[in-house]
Formats: C-alpha cells, sequence, structure tokens
C-alpha cells in the first residue's frame, strides 16, 4: 500500500528569522507602518477641519446675501 508523501513543515510567518538584517528590515517596516497610520488620522482630522470650515464660510456667506436681499426688498417696496 502507498504512503503520503512527507511534507516540509511550513512555517508561520511570526517565527523570529535567525537574519539580523531581516529584524531591522522588520523593525523599520513597523515603524513605517505606524508613521504612515498617524498620518493617515492626522489627514483625517484636517480634512474634517476642512469641511466644518468651509461650511462655516457658505452659512455666512448665504446669510449675508439672505440679509442683502431682504434689505433690498424692503427698500423697494418700502416697507
Amino acid at each position: 500500500m502507498a504512503q503520503a508523501a512527507r511534507r516540509t513543515p511550513v512555517l508561520p510567518d511570526d517565527t523570529p528569522s535567525l537574519d539580523p538584517s531581516a529584524i531591522q528590515r522588520n523593525y523599520r517596516r513597523e515603524r513605517a507602518r505606524r508613521r504612515a497610520r498617524v498620518e493617515r488620522q492626522s489627514a483625517t482630522r484636517r480634512s474634517n477641519v476642512r469641511f466644518w470650515v468651509t461650511l462655516l464660510v457658505l452659512a455666512f456667506l448665504t446669510a449675508f446675501a439672505i440679509l442683502a436681499a431682504w434689505h433690498e426688498v424692503q427698500t423697494l417696496f418700502g416697507v
């Protein structure tokens, strides 16, 4: 009867490497991931601030235009 072929064990990705330069590469990669995450968070905060400032400016301009139009209507009809 035939026997199943032996397989070489598959090492998981998180097993430590014996190569010292690989350790340094992993540290650099993790630091880069952390920096990218922090940069994404700060970019999100900045975009939120830009959105609310733009919304505030547009609301102010809209209120100004409505008041100016209301003043012109009152002047035109003598109210």
